[in-house]
């Protein structure tokens, strides 16, 4: 019997259903839109005082999941500069134990990585059992940045998806569920957050002049990831499209559905060894 951690499939009527991704499938990212809020009851303070909610019952689950052992769990953030990916690891994640989650920002691969596969350097930072691991970017880099630069071409792009597949593939079939989030905002929402970093003197040096070179590839980017999340969705490793013009609403989905998938497991704490179970304390 396979070890596979999947998830279950959302129910017919899950207002979410639209955005998960289990499958190969043609993809076109105009067809969601970034400022959509389909998780929202229409109050915005309402929905952040959900978001405190569940950050504080994420970080229970946590804790038990970190004490249980049984399974590993790996979430892929991914998205365009200024798509929300750090406010994501402070809103959703903040409050989770640092003994447990592990953070990983990944940047341009360094000449000893580029020595190796690219996959290589990626399979060295998921989870060990009982450990949250989120990437903040991740492999899909590899494929993204050197198709719109032209690098590698669709052949190789191709290649490439299914290699990750089966990659995701081997990281579920050994125990570890795996989340992968893709955060879509729009190009005005874009435009307004990189001049919102150059207005502010605590927020300019996460500005850098390649974010205006990768904002004029902007319809070159929409296609890639559109072709990059139809080739790579999977039951073992969904893909879910993080509507994320509203701060808010972005960390109430990926909260919701980290919720839900960690209450899906079946979490227990360990017993205690028998042979401790008298023991009086001095």
């Amino acid at each position: 019997m396979s070890s596979r951690s999947e998830l279950p499939m959302p129910k017919p009527h899950d207002p979410l259903a639209p955005y998960r991704l289990a499958a190969e499938t043609e993809l076109d990212l105009v067809d969601f839109d970034p400022a959509a809020k389909p998780c929202s009851g229409g109050d915005k303070a309402a929905d952040k005082r959900e978001v405190e909610a569940l950050a504080l019952e994420l970080d229970a689950l946590q804790n038990l999941f970190y004490a249980d052992r049984r399974f590993k769990l790996l979430v892929v953030l991914q998205g365009l500069d200024t798509s929300g990916k750090d406010g994501t690891l402070r809103g959703v994640f903040g409050r989770m134990s640092p003994l447990g989650v592990h953070t990983v920002s990944w940047k341009a691969p360094s000449s000893a990585e580029r020595d190796h596969d690219y996959l290589w350097r990626i399979h060295q930072q998921v989870p060990a059992a009982g450990e949250i691991t989120v990437f903040n970017r991740s492999h899909y880099e590899d494929v993204l940045v050197p198709l719109v630069n032209g690098a590698i071409d669709t052949k190789q792009a191709r290649q490439r998806y299914a290699q990750i597949r089966d990659f995701e593939r081997l990281l579920s079939e050994t125990g570890t569920v795996i989340l992968k989030f893709m955060l879509h905002i729009s190009k005005d929402e874009q435009r307004e957050r990189l001049q919102a970093r150059l207005d502010d003197p605590e927020k300019r040096w996460k500005f850098q002049a390649s974010d205006l070179q990768t904002r004029a590839q902007w319809d070159a980017y929409q296609r890639a990831y559109g072709r990059a999340l139809g080739a790579t969705a999977s039951p073992w490793a969904p893909w879910h499209i993080v509507p994320a013009d509203s701060k808010t609403h972005r960390n109430l989905m990926i909260a919701r559905l980290l919720k839900t998938s960690l209450q899906a497991l079946p979490l227990r704490y360990p017993d205690l060894d028998p042979a401790l179970a008298k023991l009086k304390v001095q």
